[in-house]
């Protein structure tokens, strides 16, 4: 039986201006999966995350990773990827994938040393960012802006990964050439990941579960397994069509 990354337990959460977004909600995920969150806007996907990484707090319930109750000890073992890159403009490529260490050291949870140095170097490179170190974000396109905030988040070696919206921004080109990034960097680092998308495609790509949210206040997951996911070339494969076509009436509902 896997261990579990993480545990939403009788989460009750709203904001002060409104009723209840989530109300007595319990989940959980596994070590290890790829989990996609999908559903019509305001029902709560962003909100989800935040709980998660510790930026909102419930007003009832706990939330833990890892085994700890969030907010963590050490909040970069969670990364959190945004929609907008939250890239620093003033800093380079370089600094802003530092950032998450430079904190880390202001801190005293790590230093820059030697191996953190090389672990920036190689995600540079892994990324495909290396030739743009000295660049700032303002000089770059959106996809290597997009690169770099994901550079700056595993670079820190975090065993859980929230992802924002993080490619709606973009061209279809460069959204698909990011999406097939994250499907490596899960196959090859076996890192908890949650990303929350408006798109069907990309949460059936993503996700070999997908977390289905209805209108607020939520009190059932919603849970569509997705074990195709893992085929070679899924995204040409007849079984990703269906579960589109599955998915897509589910949503419908």
């Amino acid at each position: 039986m896997s261990e579990i990354m993480i545990r939403l337990d009788d989460v009750t959460f709203s904001y002060k201006s409104g009723a209840a977004v989530f109300e007595r909600f319990s989940w959980q995920a596994a070590t290890g999966d790829a989990w996609a969150v999908i559903g019509p806007s305001g029902c709560g996907k962003t909100t989800l995350l935040y709980l998660i990484s510790g930026l909102y707090q419930p007003l009832a319930g706990t939330i833990a990773v890892a085994g700890e109750r969030v907010p963590r000890k050490d909040r970069g073992r969670t990364g959190l990827i945004l929609q907008d890159y939250g890239l620093l403009p003033w800093a380079t490529v370089q600094g802003n994938v530092e950032l998450g260490l430079r904190i880390r050291q202001f801190y005293g949870l790590s230093d820059m040393n030697h191996a953190a140095s090389a672990r920036v170097a190689f995600w540079l490179d892994r990324l495909g960012i290396c030739g743009l170190r000295d660049k700032y974000p303002a000089q770059i396109s959106g996809g290597q802006r997009q690169r770099a905030a994901i550079a700056r988040t595993l670079v820190v070696q975090p065993d859980v990964l929230l992802m924002d919206e993080p490619f709606s921004s973009l061209d279809a080109l460069t959204r698909e050439d990011l999406q097939n990034v994250v499907l490596e960097l899960q196959a090859e680092m076996g890192i908890t990941t949650v990303v929350v998308t408006h798109n069907i495609e990309e949460a059936v790509l993503l996700g070999r579960r997908i977390l289905v949210l209805g209108q607020p206040p939520i009190r059932e997951p919603q849970v569509v397994d997705n074990p195709c996911a893992d085929l070679t070339l899924f995204r040409d494969a007849p079984e990703f069509y269906n579960q589109c076509t599955e998915l897509r009436g589910r949503l419908a509902r």
